[in-house]
């Protein structure tokens, strides 16, 4: 399979290569011009829109891997269009995105019917461009990802593209191929659903960064009370191993057993675990390393100053994308 043409490839001589891994694909050979240097109108169209259809494909699947997959699709699709009867092809190549987020979606949907445990989105390790962003780093939040996941197929397509990326309904509607009357409900739907499910409020970096912190002191001392402090007392805590980690197959509920539950787990590997910060996903987040190797992100959800979402991925599949930054577009 072709590789999909990557950032970089705006600035280097194009040449023709197989795809090494998600994202890092070279050019197909149509990126080659006659001269033997730039790049095609086509492949200067794609890599300029790259990281905006990724977060597109993201938002929508709850995955990177699946996202990268989606762009390489996308990619074989655009590389054959006839570029002259594209009016807008920013709008075209996220249609192009959004219909096959969709068939992936449908088939991730039944997967996800026979994941063990608990399924949470593939945690990003980000930059701080993406935190600065406020609509974005909400959007991309793991809290706001799980609410996302409550929603139908097409649903999550036109809430995503309306609210997130401010696409017309026009412009959504032959993306979904429904009527824009039709989308127009569907985003109204979407919108009172998802409202009521997403965190009370929007909690800034610093705040998030304070709390996250308390919490890692109580984790890494010991301090059961300090937990309880700064846990909410109806804070939900998610794991998901994916049957290859050890984690809690259902949600466990309630500030001490949530707090026990922690200590309990890590003080019986002190001495080979070590708590580390991260940007995750446009917030911060922990990394927990066992024996110098990663092997659990905890993201968390805040609401009024106390944590009420604990997400642990322990599912080694997915930690793939916490060695190196990804660039996240609106």
């Amino acid at each position: 399979m072709r590789g999909t043409p990557s950032e970089s490839n705006q600035r280097e001589k194009p040449v023709t290569t197989e795809n090494s891994g998600h994202g890092q694909g070279g050019t197909t050979g149509r990126a080659a011009t006659a001269g033997g240097g730039g790049t095609d109108p086509a492949t200067e169209a794609f890599v300029a829109h790259r990281n905006l259809l990724f977060t597109v494909a993201y938002e929508m699947l709850g995955s990177a891997a699946d996202a990268e997959d989606v762009l390489q699709e996308t990619w074989l699709r655009w590389a054959d269009v006839d570029l002259a009867t594209v009016r807008e092809r920013r709008a075209y190549l996220v249609r192009i995105t959004t219909r096959q987020a969709l068939n992936r979606l449908r088939t991730l949907g039944r997967r996800k019917e026979s994941y063990v445990g608990s399924w949470l989105p593939e945690p990003l390790l980000t930059a701080p461009d993406v935190a600065e962003d406020v609509e974005l780093a909400d959007s991309v939040s793991m809290a706001m990802m799980l609410v996302l996941e409550t929603l139908t197929p097409t649903e999550r397509a036109v809430f995503v593209l309306r609210e997130v990326f401010d696409l017309g309904y026009d412009e959504i509607a032959e993306a979904v191929d429904k009527s824009p009357a039709a989308v127009r409900q569907i985003a109204h739907r979407a919108r009172a659903h998802v409202a009521a499910r997403r965190p009370r409020g929007v909690v800034s970096a610093t705040e998030s960064q304070k709390a996250l912190d308390a919490f890692r002191r109580a984790v890494e001392t010991g301090d059961l009370q300090g937990l309880l402090d700064i846990l909410s007392p109806d804070v939900v805590l998610l794991g998901d191993g994916g049957g290859i980690k050890r984690a809690v197959l259902r949600p466990v509920t309630g500030a001490d057993k949530v707090a026990r539950l922690m200590l309990g787990g890590l003080l019986k590997q002190a001495a080979a675990v070590s708590l580390g910060p991260a940007q995750v996903n446009g917030y911060p987040a922990l990394t927990v390393h066992l024996d110098g190797e990663l092997d659990t992100v905890v993201a968390v959800r805040f609401d009024d100053g106390r944590i009420t979402g604990l997400y642990a991925v322990r599912n080694p599949e997915k930690l793939s994308h916490m060695d190196r930054d990804t660039a996240l577009r609106r």
